[in-house]
């Protein structure tokens, strides 16, 4: 397996929060053969060790009537880079932003209330980022699959 810092055990939990973060400790060590006190833990051990980041709840806002989704692929020049993703950050809008191969690159997803709303957002934040030298956005129709985290 490419997990080298996990047991067996170890995997069995973290899938089993995978398929259902809200199951029981109790549970979980039923299924595989372990204390409820031994499954605490463990999750308690991967929580401080930063392999289990969070639990969330994970909205679909294709599903919520109006929401617009899109990704931003945006180059900057390399001293703007960091004021970028700082100025990036501080925007509810933006949900995600991973820094991606290439020259600078950043690859940014946003959501928004409304078309109107991701097109203002667009103007007085995308729009006036300092050292862009391009921006290309790309507008989700519909979520497919999107899976979250690792799977194992």
């Amino acid at each position: 397996m490419y997990l080298d810092g996990l047991d067996a055990l170890d995997q069995k939990i973290v899938q089993l929060l995978i398929e259902n973060a809200r199951i029981s400790y109790s549970d979980i060590g039923e299924k595989i053969g372990i204390s409820r006190v031994a499954v605490k833990a463990r999750i308690q051990t991967l929580e401080q060790k930063g392999i289990i980041e969070e639990y969330t709840t994970v909205i679909n806002p294709q599903k919520i009537s109006g929401a617009v989704s899109c990704y931003f692929e945006i180059e900057t020049a390399p001293d703007c880079l960091a004021q970028v993703t700082q100025i990036l950050d501080q925007h509810d809008t933006v949900t995600q932003i991973y820094r991606v191969t290439g020259r600078d690159k950043l690859h940014v997803h946003a959501v928004a209330a409304s078309a109107e709303e991701m097109e203002t957002f667009l103007h007085t934040v995308i729009d006036t980022l300092p050292g862009v030298q391009s921006c290309s956005c790309n507008m989700i129709l519909s979520r497919i699959k999107d899976i979250k985290g690792l799977r194992l």
